[in-house]
């Protein structure tokens, strides 16, 4: 009872920080939309930001959200094969489409409570393939491992091809006056919360290392080293990075693949899709349901960088979140209807 409650809550606040970004961001750029129509002498009973949205999904070059569609697909069944390398050196492998269908229900769980997926996943995949839970839960935490140097590898790849337009922009932009970042609510109000908890941390930094969440946060920064270390024991490390790889050129082609599917974006190229791309991962990584809000805000950062403002940087905001997320609900779904059926006979051989 108290762990639900807990969970419910976590979710509620998750919720209303995404909920509160994101109406930040709408109603920025609703009042820029409406100054606008004003300037175009339309009426503002006839200009709607909402409607403009709408418009933009039905303009939408499907065929493209198609190969998006594929991407992602792709890029789980990267994942899955690398998982099950690690799950190999727990003594057997598990079947691909067990693996696979257990990633996709971690990341549509994510949708709900943030990091919950990392808990379901292991758990499902032990209750179905009859391994211990805990040695499941291990392979994880090299899978994330892997996953944060990887991100780590393209943030650094991103700025530095895209240096001196990051820069010219900051400089140009870096002012208190209006449509400067510092006059930005959504700015203000995240270079507060950063201030405020460097603050908190550096007054109490005596009573944080000898706190028991001081001790939990080494423990999780060694485990990440000895997962990466880790990956020199696999039969083949090659493949196991190979397949690494894979998993980001994919998660970044869907990227690529959401520019030309929209024609404001359908110009921009290569580079501009994958500062979109790491931008985006981190509104992702930011404690909203699935990055609501956060997201936005970030991505329409990114698109600035490259002179999409406004409503146009607002309508592929919201294309690009909710064709993720379409695609994590979709497979989702078919994860919660097919594991349990695929498995109802299967009898995998128990771990010792």
């Amino acid at each position: 009872m108290k762990s639900a409650l807990t969970n419910t809550l976590k979710f509620l606040v998750f919720l209303s920080i995404g909920l509160i970004i994101l109406y930040l961001v709408y109603q920025n750029q609703n009042t820029a939309y409406l100054a606008q129509c004003a300037a175009d002498g339309i009426p503002e009973g006839e200009c709607s930001l909402i409607q403009k949205v709408i418009e933009d999904f039905k303009g939408l070059n499907y065929g493209w959200v198609l190969g998006i569609f594929a991407a992602y697909t792709f890029s789980n069944v990267m994942r899955a094969f690398r998982w099950n390398m690690l799950l190999k050196s727990l003594g057997r492998t598990p079947r691909t489409v067990n693996s696979f269908l257990t990633i996709m229900l971690a990341l549509f769980a994510n949708l709900g409570l943030p990091r919950l997926g990392e808990v379901l996943r292991p758990v499902t995949l032990a209750k179905y393939e009859k391994m211990p839970v805990e040695k499941v839960l291990g392979t994880i935490v090299v899978d994330r491992a892997m996953d944060v140097i990887s991100l780590l590898l393209l943030i650094g790849l991103a700025f530095l091809l895209e240096f001196d337009r990051l820069w010219g922009y900051l400089s140009e932009n870096m002012q208190t006056g209006e449509g400067g970042l510092l006059s930005n609510p959504i700015v203000l109000g995240l270079g507060g919360f950063g201030l405020l908890g460097l603050l908190v941390l550096f007054i109490f930094r005596k009573q944080i290392q000898e706190s028991k969440i001081y001790e939990k946060i080494m423990n999780v920064l060694k485990g990440f080293w000895d997962g990466i270390m880790s990956i020199r024991n696999l039969e083949n490390p090659p493949l196991f990075i190979f397949y690494s790889i894979m998993i980001w050129v994919a998660y970044y082609f869907m990227f690529y693949m959401y520019l030309p599917a929209f024609s404001p974006t359908a110009h921009l190229g290569f580079t501009v899709a994958l500062m979109v791309f790491v931008f985006g991962t981190f509104g992702i990584v930011i404690p909203s349901p699935g990055g609501m809000g956060s997201y936005h805000f970030l991505v329409m950062a990114a698109l600035a960088l490259y002179g999409v403002t406004g409503s146009d940087a607002f309508s592929f905001a919201n294309f690009s979140f909710f064709a993720t997320h379409f695609c994590n609900i979709v497979m989702g779904l078919v994860a919660v209807i097919f594991l349990p059926t695929i498995n109802k006979n299967y009898q995998p051989v128990p771990i010792d």
